[in-house]
């Protein structure tokens, strides 16, 4: 198969349930992480690929990318803290509000160019924010990989015992990602998470009390946005990251299939379409959509280009949503198991952020392009706050907006 034109058939079905399959692993693993629902995950998830292949065929002129949206990773430090904070409601109205901005991002790209981007988000911002990301959520890793809850505040697994799964689990997830070849290395974090669930299994401390009592049909738990300020400008500019890493999600696509996706449809219409997914998915109290780069690789291994794949794909995660033994499952993997793997991931997250910085226009021997760097990370990781009309701005948020206001307005440095 190696055509993009959208062509709905049965016997694609097993397809997209191969790509389901390659995506599960990280589209559970952010509900699990955050605290959210895995099952309205899998729902918003489906939801959001459906919504984002409506927006490309009636307003993209009917040219639709093979790509799958699900769990961004970008929003778990935000969603973690945003949930203990606001719950899940309040958090929910900042996620819309991100899905809000991604919208009003297609719109100035439709009007001045793609450039404009990079004018106003050059990586001088966008690095430091992301690494701050990882930064911040390193703590609840190590917590987590001791068997502690992520804030340290209680031991939910003896420490000897969940140093043996985490470490076991983080050897899997390194093993596959560096050695694994074709559609296993695609799928590292969920060959972990099988690995660490077995040896916990083994060890002892596996409750499936849970799974037997849950029925195998049940609606997920929705849950709809309530208004909450505080929430809003927390999150919205974590949002520039992920509207940043779509531009690379859309140039991957575009190198695999041989079209180019951000002239047609346009980036301005793959962004309104990311928008749009993640608003609907915090309507029903998901996390916000985005590209998945594993899909994408399995697309280039397997050559399947028919977006109608991905349809399958939307509708599978759809249906299982709706599984009550699904969900259960998921909430019996062991806390050290999803520490082991935090330990690699948020360290990863860091260093893109890294990879960014170190990109070949950024002078770091300049004392403004210093400044910008120095001010997000002390302001998002020290833990920097102040109020501004009853609303309280802090951390990352803090540190993006700082660093996007002093990159307008400190001097471009003068030519020697």
């Amino acid at each position: 198969m190696n055509s993009t034109d959208y062509n709905f058939r049965l016997k694609d079905s097993l397809i997209g349930l191969q790509f389901l399959f390659v995506a599960f692993g990280s589209l559970v693993l952010v509900p699990i992480l955050t605290g959210l629902d895995s099952s309205v995950a899998l729902f918003a998830a489906g939801l959001g690929t459906i919504a984002f292949q409506l927006v490309m065929k009636f307003i993209g002129k009917n040219e639709i990318p093979p790509i799958f949206l699900a769990s961004s990773f970008a929003f778990i430090a935000p969603i973690s803290l945003g949930v203990q904070k606001w719950g899940i409601a309040g958090t929910m109205s900042g996620l819309l509000a991100a899905g809000l901005f991604y919208i009003v991002f297609s719109l100035l790209i439709r009007f001045f160019g793609k450039g404009f981007l990079n004018r106003l988000l050059p990586p001088t911002v966008i690095g430091p924010v992301i690494m701050s990301i990882g930064l911040i959520l390193s703590p609840a890793a190590v917590n987590m990989a001791m068997g502690k809850t992520g804030d340290g505040s209680a031991v939910l697994v003896p420490q000897d015992t969940a140093m043996i799964v985490s470490f076991i689990t983080l050897a899997a997830v390194l093993i596959i990602s560096i050695i694994g070849k074709g559609l296993l290395k695609l799928v590292p974090i969920l060959v972990g998470i099988v690995v660490g669930y077995s040896i916990s299994f083994f060890m002892g401390i596996v409750d499936f009390s849970a799974v037997s009592k849950a029925p195998w049909f049940s609606i997920p738990n929705f849950t709809t946005p309530e208004l909450n300020w505080n929430a809003i400008f927390f999150i919205l500019p974590i949002a520039i990251a992920p509207a940043v890493e779509h531009i690379g999600d859309m140039l991957a696509i575009s190198s695999v299939t041989g079209k180019n996706y951000l002239e047609k449809p346009g980036l301005h219409n793959t962004l309104l379409g990311d928008g749009i997914a993640t608003m609907l998915a915090s309507m029903v109290g998901g996390p916000p959509n985005t590209t998945y780069s594993e899909v994408t690789g399995a697309v280039t291994i397997t050559k399947a280009f028919n977006p109608a794949i991905m349809t399958w794909s939307a509708l599978f995660a759809i249906a299982l949503a709706f599984i009550g033994k699904i969900g259960a499952v998921l909430a019996t993997i062991p806390v050290p198991v999803m520490g082991g793997i935090m330990l690699l991931l948020f360290g990863i997250i860091t260093v893109v952020g890294i990879k960014t910085l170190a990109n070949p226009s950024v002078d770091l021997n300049c004392p403004r392009n210093l400044a910008i760097v120095a001010i997000i990370l002390v302001f998002a990781i020290g833990g920097m706050s102040f109020e501004f009309g009853g609303v309280g701005f802090s951390g990352i948020g803090l540190g993006a907006i700082s660093g996007i206001i002093l990159n307008l307005i400190l001097p471009k440095a003068r030519p020697e």
